[in-house]
Order: structure tokens, then C-alpha cells, then sequence
């Protein structure tokens, strides 16, 4: 059976799909925008506190869920502007210290709200 997860602490989903979903020992993160929860904005202000907004809507989610950023095997990272990539690569890497998961790289030329960062994750317990 899988268990929908839903927390205030990151945004609604911006359509028909959930803000993660763990069926047995996995969990999947959908995509994450640099969305303010509270605001329902996205904080856009520099791309380092897009890419931190983003990132801390999947940890909050990951925590909903019962897991941790350490659980995360697989990253999906999306940007529309490959030169801002270094700025993002860093504070990504303020996430995932130890050990950081296997990551793919996806840019796209537009995504909802004109973000310019999204995340998504797939994490497993144990």
C-alpha cells in the first residue's frame, strides 16, 4: 500500500500529483520549486535562495515522510540557465556533505512560475 505525503512545510502541489509518495521503504519526491511555503511565492531573489528553497522543500518533505536527506539515493536536478549551474552546484552541495547521492542534470528551457532550479529525489530506508 502506498502512503501519500502532505506537509505545510513545503509547498502544495502546483497540480495533480502529491508532494511524495513511500511505498514500502522508498520514498518519491516530485519535483521541487524554490516555492516559499508560507508566501506561496517563489523566492527568487538570487538563485542561491532558489536552489536553498528548493532544496528545503524536499528535506521537509523527506522529513514528513519519515526520512532524511542521508536516505536519498537519486537526485534530478533541473535548470534553465546552465551558466548559473556553479552557484546552484553549491549550495546543493550544503545538502548532501557525506556521501552525496547519484544526480542527473536536466536543462530545460522553462519551467512553472519561471523557475530556474527544481529538484526532485528518490530516497530508500536502511
Amino acid at each position: 500500500m502506498k502512503r501519500i505525503i502532505k506537509t505545510k512545510k513545503a509547498p502544495e502541489a502546483l497540480g495533480p500529483y502529491s508532494q511524495a509518495v513511500v511505498k514500502g521503504d522508498f520514498c518519491f519526491v516530485s519535483m521541487e520549486l524554490g516555492i516559499d511555503p508560507t508566501t506561496k511565492q517563489l523566492d527568487n531573489e538570487t538563485i542561491e535562495k532558489e536552489t536553498n528553497r528548493a532544496l528545503t522543500n524536499l528535506k521537509n518533505i523527506l522529513e514528513a515522510a519519515d526520512f532524511s536527506m542521508d536516505d536519498v539515493l537519486k537526485v534530478t536536478l533541473y535548470v534553465t540557465d546552465i551558466s548559473l549551474f556553479g552557484k546552484i552546484n553549491e549550495e546543493y552541495a550544503k545538502f548532501f556533505k557525506n556521501d552525496p547521492p547519484a544526480r542527473a542534470l536536466v536543462v530545460q528551457k522553462s519551467m512553472p512560475l519561471d523557475a530556474r532550479v527544481a529538484v526532485d529525489a528518490i530516497a530508500l530506508k536502511g
